[in-house]
Protein backbone atom coordinates (compact mmCIF):
# COMPACT_ATOMS: atom_id res chain seq x y z
CA UNK A 1 0.00 0.00 0.00
CA UNK A 2 1.63 3.34 -0.68
CA UNK A 3 1.32 6.38 1.32
CA UNK A 4 -2.17 7.84 1.48
CA UNK A 5 -0.66 11.77 1.92
CA UNK A 6 0.31 13.29 -1.92
CA UNK A 7 3.59 14.17 -0.60
CA UNK A 8 5.63 13.97 2.68
CA UNK A 9 4.01 11.42 4.75
CA UNK A 10 3.59 13.12 8.49
CA UNK A 11 3.28 9.55 9.94
CA UNK A 12 6.76 8.80 8.99
CA UNK A 13 8.31 11.99 11.43
CA UNK A 14 7.57 9.54 14.64
CA UNK A 15 10.53 9.89 16.67
CA UNK A 16 10.22 5.83 17.17
CA UNK A 17 10.09 5.51 13.39
CA UNK A 18 12.37 8.22 11.60
CA UNK A 19 15.28 6.61 12.42
CA UNK A 20 14.31 3.70 10.34
CA UNK A 21 13.23 6.38 7.70
CA UNK A 22 16.38 8.48 7.38
CA UNK A 23 18.21 5.34 6.38
CA UNK A 24 15.68 3.56 4.24
CA UNK A 25 15.62 7.36 2.32
CA UNK A 26 19.50 7.96 2.22
CA UNK A 27 19.92 4.56 0.52
CA UNK A 28 16.84 5.00 -1.82
CA UNK A 29 18.23 9.19 -2.33
CA UNK A 30 21.93 7.20 -3.56
CA UNK A 31 20.07 4.23 -5.58
CA UNK A 32 18.38 7.31 -7.71
CA UNK A 33 21.14 9.61 -7.90
CA UNK A 34 23.58 6.55 -9.70
CA UNK A 35 20.96 5.89 -11.93
CA UNK A 36 21.81 9.29 -13.80
CA UNK A 37 25.64 10.79 -12.48
CA UNK A 38 27.38 7.54 -13.63
CA UNK A 39 30.17 7.53 -15.44
CA UNK A 40 32.18 10.43 -13.86
CA UNK A 41 30.28 10.48 -10.47
CA UNK A 42 29.25 8.15 -7.79
CA UNK A 43 27.13 8.29 -4.65
CA UNK A 44 28.41 6.66 -1.53
CA UNK A 45 26.76 6.65 1.74
CA UNK A 46 28.77 8.38 4.93
CA UNK A 47 28.45 8.80 8.10
CA UNK A 48 28.97 11.57 11.13
CA UNK A 49 29.53 9.93 14.80
CA UNK A 50 29.03 12.06 17.75
CA UNK A 51 28.81 11.15 20.95
CA UNK A 52 25.93 12.16 23.07
CA UNK A 53 26.09 13.66 27.10
CA UNK A 54 24.10 12.87 29.99
CA UNK A 55 22.70 16.32 29.93
CA UNK A 56 22.07 16.42 26.00
CA UNK A 57 18.57 17.44 25.05
CA UNK A 58 18.60 14.26 22.65
CA UNK A 59 18.16 11.89 25.13
CA UNK A 60 13.93 12.98 25.47
CA UNK A 61 13.78 12.35 21.62
CA UNK A 62 16.13 9.56 21.12
CA UNK A 63 16.34 5.91 23.01
CA UNK A 64 20.16 5.93 23.76
CA UNK A 65 21.04 3.59 26.35
CA UNK A 66 22.42 4.65 29.50
CA UNK A 67 25.92 3.60 31.17
CA UNK A 68 25.35 0.20 32.02
CA UNK A 69 27.51 -1.73 34.68
CA UNK A 70 28.44 -5.13 33.05
CA UNK A 71 30.12 -7.30 35.50
CA UNK A 72 32.94 -7.33 38.82
CA UNK A 73 36.16 -8.19 38.01
CA UNK A 74 37.78 -9.14 41.00
CA UNK A 75 41.75 -8.56 42.48
CA UNK A 76 44.25 -9.22 40.00
CA UNK A 77 47.21 -10.62 41.20
CA UNK A 78 51.07 -9.14 41.18
CA UNK A 79 52.84 -9.75 37.90
CA UNK A 80 55.89 -11.40 37.87
CA UNK A 81 58.25 -8.56 37.14
CA UNK A 82 58.44 -4.81 37.76
CA UNK A 83 58.78 -2.32 40.22
CA UNK A 84 55.45 -3.12 41.94
CA UNK A 85 55.07 -6.36 41.38
CA UNK A 86 54.08 -6.80 44.75
CA UNK A 87 51.26 -4.64 44.71
CA UNK A 88 47.68 -6.33 44.13
CA UNK A 89 45.52 -4.32 41.36
CA UNK A 90 42.31 -3.92 42.97
CA UNK A 91 38.87 -5.50 41.83
CA UNK A 92 37.12 -2.79 39.20
CA UNK A 93 33.55 -2.68 37.55
CA UNK A 94 33.56 -3.10 33.88
CA UNK A 95 30.91 -0.59 32.92
CA UNK A 96 29.87 0.31 29.20
CA UNK A 97 29.31 4.29 27.74
CA UNK A 98 26.94 4.91 24.82
CA UNK A 99 27.92 4.06 21.70
CA UNK A 100 28.62 6.87 19.14
CA UNK A 101 25.69 7.98 17.26
CA UNK A 102 25.82 7.17 13.68
CA UNK A 103 24.09 9.47 11.28
CA UNK A 104 24.34 8.76 7.12
CA UNK A 105 24.12 11.33 4.72
CA UNK A 106 24.76 10.90 0.75
CA UNK A 107 28.46 12.21 -0.72
CA UNK A 108 28.58 12.39 -4.48
CA UNK A 109 32.54 11.58 -5.78
CA UNK A 110 34.25 12.07 -8.88
CA UNK A 111 34.91 8.53 -10.42
CA UNK A 112 38.56 9.19 -11.21
CA UNK A 113 40.39 10.62 -8.10
CA UNK A 114 37.50 10.19 -5.49
CA UNK A 115 37.43 13.81 -5.03
CA UNK A 116 34.16 14.56 -2.75
CA UNK A 117 31.51 16.90 -5.48
CA UNK A 118 28.35 17.00 -3.01
CA UNK A 119 27.48 16.63 0.32
CA UNK A 120 23.73 15.58 0.80
CA UNK A 121 22.20 15.77 4.26
CA UNK A 122 18.94 14.48 5.55
CA UNK A 123 18.37 16.16 8.77
CA UNK A 124 17.20 14.27 11.89
CA UNK A 125 15.45 15.92 14.63
CA UNK A 126 18.86 15.95 16.54
CA UNK A 127 19.89 18.30 14.02
CA UNK A 128 17.10 20.82 14.20
CA UNK A 129 17.44 20.78 18.54
CA UNK A 130 19.34 23.54 20.01
CA UNK A 131 21.71 22.68 22.51
CA UNK A 132 22.13 18.69 21.10
CA UNK A 133 25.47 17.28 20.38
CA UNK A 134 23.31 16.17 17.02
CA UNK A 135 22.77 19.80 15.61
CA UNK A 136 26.74 20.92 17.22
CA UNK A 137 28.30 17.96 14.89
CA UNK A 138 25.49 18.75 11.86
CA UNK A 139 26.31 22.56 11.92
CA UNK A 140 30.08 21.98 12.46
CA UNK A 141 30.18 19.44 8.80
CA UNK A 142 27.62 22.35 7.47
CA UNK A 143 30.58 24.68 7.83
CA UNK A 144 33.34 22.67 6.70
CA UNK A 145 31.42 21.65 3.42
CA UNK A 146 30.82 25.54 3.14
CA UNK A 147 34.36 26.36 3.65
CA UNK A 148 35.30 23.92 1.11
CA UNK A 149 34.75 23.55 -2.73
CA UNK A 150 32.50 21.06 -2.41
CA UNK A 151 28.17 21.63 -2.81
CA UNK A 152 25.73 21.63 -0.07
CA UNK A 153 22.84 20.35 -0.20
CA UNK A 154 20.05 19.93 3.01
CA UNK A 155 16.57 18.07 2.89
CA UNK A 156 14.30 18.84 5.98
CA UNK A 157 11.53 16.94 5.71
CA UNK A 158 11.06 17.44 9.28
CA UNK A 159 8.27 19.95 10.71
CA UNK A 160 9.91 20.33 14.50
CA UNK A 161 12.78 22.14 15.24
CA UNK A 162 14.89 25.06 14.19
CA UNK A 163 15.35 24.93 10.60
CA UNK A 164 17.60 26.64 8.19
CA UNK A 165 18.09 30.35 8.67
CA UNK A 166 16.07 31.20 5.39
CA UNK A 167 14.02 34.26 6.43
CA UNK A 168 10.33 32.62 6.71
CA UNK A 169 8.74 35.86 5.53
CA UNK A 170 10.28 35.24 1.70
CA UNK A 171 7.96 32.09 1.17
CA UNK A 172 4.20 31.13 1.51
CA UNK A 173 3.90 29.18 4.64
CA UNK A 174 5.72 25.56 4.27
CA UNK A 175 5.94 22.59 6.26
CA UNK A 176 9.71 21.47 4.69
CA UNK A 177 12.17 23.11 2.92
CA UNK A 178 15.50 21.06 0.23
CA UNK A 179 18.16 24.27 0.47
CA UNK A 180 21.19 23.90 -1.85
CA UNK A 181 24.72 25.43 -2.15
CA UNK A 182 26.53 25.28 -5.07
CA UNK A 183 30.00 26.07 -4.51
CA UNK A 184 29.96 28.52 -7.58
CA UNK A 185 27.30 30.23 -6.77
CA UNK A 186 28.10 31.02 -2.94
CA UNK A 187 26.99 32.76 -1.40
CA UNK A 188 23.72 32.65 -3.18
CA UNK A 189 22.04 29.18 -2.88
CA UNK A 190 18.34 27.77 -3.82
CA UNK A 191 15.18 26.88 -1.73
CA UNK A 192 12.71 24.81 -2.59
CA UNK A 193 9.43 25.62 0.29
CA UNK A 194 7.58 22.33 0.52
CA UNK A 195 4.03 22.37 1.97
CA UNK A 196 2.70 19.11 3.42
CA UNK A 197 -0.45 19.07 1.08
CA UNK A 198 2.05 18.88 -2.07
CA UNK A 199 4.01 16.21 -3.57
CA UNK A 200 7.64 16.58 -3.57
CA UNK A 201 9.64 18.28 -6.29
CA UNK A 202 12.30 16.94 -8.49
CA UNK A 203 15.34 18.86 -7.14
CA UNK A 204 18.59 19.55 -8.94
CA UNK A 205 22.05 17.92 -7.44
CA UNK A 206 25.12 20.62 -7.90
CA UNK A 207 27.81 18.88 -9.36
CA UNK A 208 31.40 19.88 -10.63
CA UNK A 209 31.18 22.53 -13.69
CA UNK A 210 29.75 22.59 -17.18
CA UNK A 211 28.35 19.57 -15.60
CA UNK A 212 24.48 20.45 -15.16
CA UNK A 213 22.75 19.86 -11.92
CA UNK A 214 21.55 15.58 -11.25
CA UNK A 215 17.91 15.33 -10.56
CA UNK A 216 16.62 13.72 -7.70
CA UNK A 217 12.83 13.02 -7.50
CA UNK A 218 12.06 13.00 -3.66
CA UNK A 219 8.69 12.23 -4.13
CA UNK A 220 9.55 8.99 -6.21
CA UNK A 221 12.28 8.60 -3.41
CA UNK A 222 9.43 8.15 -0.62
CA UNK A 223 7.34 6.31 -2.61
CA UNK A 224 10.06 3.72 -3.26
CA UNK A 225 11.39 3.86 0.37
CA UNK A 226 7.48 3.43 1.90
CA UNK A 227 7.03 0.58 -0.43
CA UNK A 228 10.24 -1.08 0.49
CA UNK A 229 9.99 -0.30 4.03
CA UNK A 230 6.45 -1.18 4.40
CA UNK A 231 5.90 1.62 6.79
CA UNK A 232 1.46 1.17 5.95
CA UNK A 233 2.41 -1.73 8.78
CA UNK A 234 3.18 0.70 11.44
CA UNK A 235 1.76 3.77 10.74
CA UNK A 236 -1.73 4.23 12.24
CA UNK A 237 -3.71 6.15 10.61
CA UNK A 238 -6.11 5.89 13.10
CA UNK A 239 -4.54 8.65 15.03
CA UNK A 240 -2.79 11.32 15.12
CA UNK A 241 0.21 11.94 13.93
CA UNK A 242 3.38 12.43 16.26
CA UNK A 243 4.38 15.70 16.20
CA UNK A 244 0.68 16.77 15.66
CA UNK A 245 -0.22 18.63 13.15
CA UNK A 246 -1.61 22.19 13.54
CA UNK A 247 -4.92 22.49 13.57
CA UNK A 248 -5.89 23.65 10.11
CA UNK A 249 -3.33 20.41 9.01
CA UNK A 250 -5.14 18.16 11.24
CA UNK A 251 -8.66 18.94 9.84
CA UNK A 252 -7.16 18.61 5.88
CA UNK A 253 -5.49 15.23 7.04
CA UNK A 254 -8.12 13.97 8.56
CA UNK A 255 -10.17 14.23 5.78
CA UNK A 256 -7.19 12.80 3.24
CA UNK A 257 -7.56 9.94 5.00
CA UNK A 258 -11.14 9.55 5.73
CA UNK A 259 -11.85 9.61 1.88
CA UNK A 260 -9.26 6.94 1.71
CA UNK A 261 -11.02 4.76 4.47
CA UNK A 262 -8.14 4.69 6.84
CA UNK A 263 -10.49 6.77 9.29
Amino acid sequence: MPSPFPGMDPYLEDPRLWPDAHHELISTYRALLNRVIRPKYVARVEERLYMVADDDPELEIRRVPDIQIEKYSGAVPPGPNGASAGLMIAGSVVVRTRDPIREGRVEIREVDGGDVVTVIELLSPSNKLPGAAGRQSFLKKRAEVLASSANWVEIDLLRVGTSHPIKRRRFAKYEYLVYSSPANSRPDGKAWPIRLQDPLPVVGIPLRDPDPDAPLDLQAALALAYDRAAYDATADYTKDPDPPLPPELAAWADELLKQQKLR
